[in-house]
C-alpha cells in the first residue's frame, strides 16, 4: 500500500534535528544558522542537492489542519477521555497506548493534549522535542483513534479543562510523570475526582529509543542521505537531458 507523503515533511529533516541536538526547529525560537547550515548540508552529495531530499521548511495551514482533522463533535452517549503528551515522532507505541485507550469504552471519543514545544523541552530536555506543535499536531490527528486535538494543552490537567470538554476519563501510559513547574502532579485534578487511569500500551517503543537508534547508526544514515542524493541528482540530469532532446 502506498501513501502519499505530506509535504513539507522531509524525514532527513527529522534525522538531522536528531543528529545535530539543537532547538531551531521548534516553533517559536528563531532560526539557529548553524542548524541550518548543518541542515543544508546533510545527506548532500559533493555534487549538488536534491529538490525531494533536500530540507524544507514545513508550513502550517488551516486547510492542512481540516484535511487531517474528523471533524466529528462529541455525540450523546460517547465517553470523553483526555489523554495529553508530546507525541513526539508519532510513532507504534503511540499508536498501541491510543488504541488500547479506544478499548476502554463502547463510544470513545478521544481528545489528545499537545504540550507545546518549550513545555515538552523542560520536561524532556536536550533537544526534544523532534517534531514541532504544528508537525505534531497532523501526526495524532491522522490517527484513527483520536477525534480531537488541543495544540498547546496545559501541562496540569486542570478543573477548567475538564469541564469544558466535559471529560469523562483521564488516561496516561506507563512512562514517568514529571511534576509540573511548582513541583505539584500535573494529574492530581482527575485523581481527585476519581477518573484517572494508567493504560499500560504493551510496547516498549519510545521516542528516546528511536532517537538512541539514529544516533547509534549516525554514519549510515549519513551515508543512505548522499546515496539518495546522489540517485535523485541522476535522475534530474536525465529529465533534464530528455528535455534538452526534445527541443
Amino acid at each position: 500500500r502506498e501513501c502519499k507523503r505530506t509535504q513539507g515533511v522531509s524525514t532527513t529533516d527529522l534525522v538531522g534535528r536528531m543528529l545535530l541536538m539543537t532547538k531551531a526547529h521548534h516553533s517559536n525560537i528563531d532560526e539557529d544558522l548553524d542548524y541550518r547550515k548543518h541542515t543544508d548540508n546533510f545527506g548532500k552529495g559533493p555534487k549538488g542537492h536534491s529538490p525531494w531530499t533536500g530540507v524544507s521548511q514545513f508550513l502550517q495551514t488551516s486547510q492542512k489542519i481540516i484535511q487531517f482533522a474528523s471533524g466529528k463533535e462529541p455525540q450523546p452517549g460517547d465517553t470523553i477521555i483526555y489523554v495529553a503528551g508530546a507525541f513526539d515522532l508519532f510513532h507504534i507505541g503511540h499508536v498501541d497506548f491510543l488504541e488500547k485507550v479506544h478499548q476502554l469504552a463502547e463510544k470513545p471519543y478521544i481528545i489528545a493534549g499537545l504540550h507545546f514545544d518549550q513545555e515538552v523541552n523542560r520536561y524532556k530536555g536536550k533537544n526534544y522535542p523532534i517534531m514541532n506543535i504544528h508537525e505534531r499536531t497532523l501526526s495524532v490527528l491522522a490517527c484513527r483513534y483520536v477525534s480531537e486535538v488541543v495544540i498547546g494543552a496545559p501541562y496540569a490537567v486542570t478543573a477548567d479543562l475538564l469541564d469544558h470538554f466535559r471529560v469523562t476519563l483521564v488516561c496516561h501510559g506507563m512512562t514517568e510523570v514529571v511534576p509540573d513547574k511548582d513541583g505539584s502532579d500535573p494529574y492530581e485534578e482527575p485523581k481527585r475526582r476519581g477518573i484517572f487511569q494508567l493504560v499500560d500500551s504493551g510496547s516498549n517503543l519510545t521516542t528516546d529509543l528511536i532517537v538512541q537508534r539514529i544516533i547509534k547508526n549516525r554514519l549510515e544514515f549519513e551515508a543512505r542521505n548522499q546515496k539518495k542524493e546522489a540517485k535523485e541528482l541522476a535522475v534530474l540530469e536525465a529529465m533534464k537531458r530528455m528535455e534538452e532532446e526534445k527541443h
